[in-house]
């Protein structure tokens, strides 16, 4: 078997992956991206398991079926991701995912880490003498 038309292949199938990656904006055709580049390194392990003459027997095929399996976990992750990031923003568009947290959700520096209301009185911390107040909603 001639090893290089499984490994240009391979070439291409990494090159769309990276093309994939560096120019999709939906999260879900990144990770398809993804999945392509992770093929072409078990379509390399595998040829080059069949070509090169190892110490250990068939152990590129084992480490496709590592790559394999780190793929379906990836995958299973991945999905989890975007869904949640579909629930929150209604889109999946990787340039609408905010990589800092916004200033108004963080925790008050005083507080110990907990946000406190303000009480029915208007007094901000401990609310007056007849109201409650609400600790970390």
């Amino acid at each position: 078997m001639r090893p290089v038309i499984p490994y240009v292949t391979a070439a291409l199938l990494f090159g769309l992956g990276v093309y994939g990656v560096l120019r999709r904006r939906n999260a879900v055709l990144v990770l398809m991206a993804v999945e392509l580049m992770l093929n072409a390194v078990n379509l390399i392990l595998v040829t080059a398991d069949t070509t090169v003459r190892a110490v250990l027997p068939h152990s590129g095929q084992v480490f496709a079926l590592f790559v394999i399996v780190l793929a379906a976990a990836e995958i299973g992750v991945g999905l989890a991701i975007v869904l949640q990031l579909y629930r929150l923003r209604a889109s999946v568009t990787v340039d609408d995912v905010p990589l800092t947290e916004p200033a108004d959700d963080r925790a008050g520096v005083g507080s110990g880490g907990d946000r406190v209301g303000v009480g029915s009185g208007g007094d901000a911390g401990t609310g007056s003498a007849g109201g409650r107040a609400e600790v970390g909603r």
